[in-house]
């Protein structure tokens, strides 16, 4: 996939990095391509459920970030981007203590792209990358609204 703009990835970061939410989740954008980035993060006490396991609106909000900005990194450099659906699966209890959450585009589109998220959890003591979530996202390409930012 090629981006609509030369600078999608100083776009990206930036736009990211304006995120007051990810900034809460201890969340980094680590990996941005065409089509898709890779955000990391690790197990905090303070976002987790009445188990200790990560709560499942954290890893949502972190798979909602890796799906909007995989389908950024293919806008216009004009353009802001919105979420407009998601669908969830919770696989596993979100333990950690180490989160990999990709996003990677499906079908890019002028409006509308579907993008396909995964969340990944890591212990240190194990060599397996474990599967917690998937998120399918519908994202929109948005151009000409006041207040928005790109």
């Amino acid at each position: 996939m090629m981006p609509a703009a030369d600078d999608f990835d100083r776009r990206t970061r930036d736009s990211f990095d304006r995120q007051p939410a990810m900034r809460t989740l201890g969340a980094s954008l680590q990996s941005v391509v065409p089509g898709q980035v890779v955000i990391t993060m690790t197990h905090q006490a303070a976002l987790t459920q009445q188990h200790g396991f990560l709560h499942a609106g954290m890893i949502a909000t972190a798979l909602d970030s890796a799906c909007g900005y995989a389908a950024f990194t293919l806008m216009p450099a004009d353009a802001a981007v919105l979420t407009i659906e998601f669908k969830v699966n919770l696989l596993a209890p979100a333990r950690g203590p180490l989160f990999r959450i990709d996003g990677r585009v499906v079908k890019p589109g002028r409006t509308i792209t579907v993008v396909e998220g995964h969340a990944w959890q890591h212990a240190p003591d194990s060599d397996a990358n474990k599967l917690v979530a998937t998120m399918t996202a519908t994202i929109m390409t948005v151009t000409g609204r006041d207040g928005l930012q790109h």
